[in-house]
């Protein structure tokens, strides 16, 4: 986060002079996705949400509609950034406030994923009819996505079917239909592990930190505690790529894992080094994922208010 962000002021000075209209404006929206991403995982939802904000701020509409190249498939599905900020930090009345942008051809993408916020939101808020409604339409605009749309090495269809599966995931979960709703969260473990390498990865939450909240919610620490010690690294099975090691999120869960089954030993040095992550964070981490109903994770307060996503 440090390092991109101190792209982002140098960046900023060549935007100030020459504008958004070059081809180094790909690596600007890289720097600005970069520091996002590692804010989320610091659990620095200001630092977040500004990057997520100036990112869009910084590419204006005339830049995507460029046809030749096609600028809006390279560029537009970063305007979703910001609702992996939002669900991250749980900011679900942020999300359902929120307006969708006008084109829906443009902002294909970005009208998906705000539909896909919107269900995880009503969800978490236990608005089962609401996050159906949502659902649909999610998946009216995802079929609207065409391949050709990227962002950086991903294409789009395939981070949008870990949504097709998370928001299922979730919705199910509000049912009280665990067994289901778990089947669906693991299938977009899959889905995130099979993904293309891309720094950041494309998908910006870990699908293993709702599985291991909901795992944990529902009283079987035993399954969660293996999905928290993949997620940082513990567990001996996963690539460097897909480990988060000390993230925040994941030591929260994991901690909680070894508390319930009065592990002392091990529990000490998570307990040490969840008190690190936890102090570099400016949101108070309950869970690993708001979407479950730990302390405080229900109803995170509004942050700043969410408005239109883009224009």
């Amino acid at each position: 986060m440090h390092w991109n962000q101190k792209a982002i002021i140098a960046d900023r000075k060549f935007y100030d002079r020459a504008g958004p209209m070059n081809f180094y404006s790909g690596y600007r929206i890289h720097n600005y996705h970069f520091a996002a991403y590692g804010a989320m995982f610091l659990g620095q939802y200001m630092p977040a949400i500004a990057a997520a904000d100036e990112l869009i701020e910084t590419m204006p509409e005339e830049m995507l509609r460029i046809p030749s190249p096609p600028m809006a498939d390279f560029f537009e599905s970063y305007v979703s950034i910001r609702q992996h900020v939002l669900i991250r930090f749980g900011k679900w009345n942020d999300i359902i406030a929120q307006t969708l942008p006008s084109d829906p051809v443009l902002y294909c993408n970005t009208i998906a994923m705000i539909h896909y916020a919107k269900g995880v939101a009503n969800a978490a808020l236990g608005e089962v009819a609401a996050a159906e409604s949502e659902q649909a339409l999610f998946r009216h605009a995802a079929k609207r996505v065409p391949d050709s749309r990227y962002i950086h090495n991903v294409a789009c269809v395939k981070l949008l079917a870990i949504a097709e599966e998370m928001l299922e995931g979730e919705i199910a979960y509000r049912r009280g239909e665990y067994e289901a709703a778990f089947s669906r969260l693991r299938a977009a473990v899959a889905l995130e592990d099979d993904l293309p390498y891309d720094e950041p990865w494309g998908w910006m939450q870990p699908v293993r930190h709702a599985l291991g909240a909901l795992l944990l919610e529902q009283g079987r620490a035993a399954e969660a505690e293996i999905v928290y010690r993949e997620d940082l690294g513990l567990g001996g099975t996963l690539p460097r790529a897909q480990i988060h090691p000390d993230n925040v999120w994941a030591l929260r869960g994991l901690l909680d894992c070894l508390e319930q089954r009065n592990e002392q030993v091990e529990a000490k040095l998570i307990r040490q080094r969840l008190a690190f992550a936890a102090a570099r964070a400016d949101t108070l981490v309950s869970v690993s994922c708001f979407c479950a109903r730990g302390p405080d994770a229900a109803q995170q307060p509004a942050g700043t208010s969410a408005g239109s996503c883009c224009a």
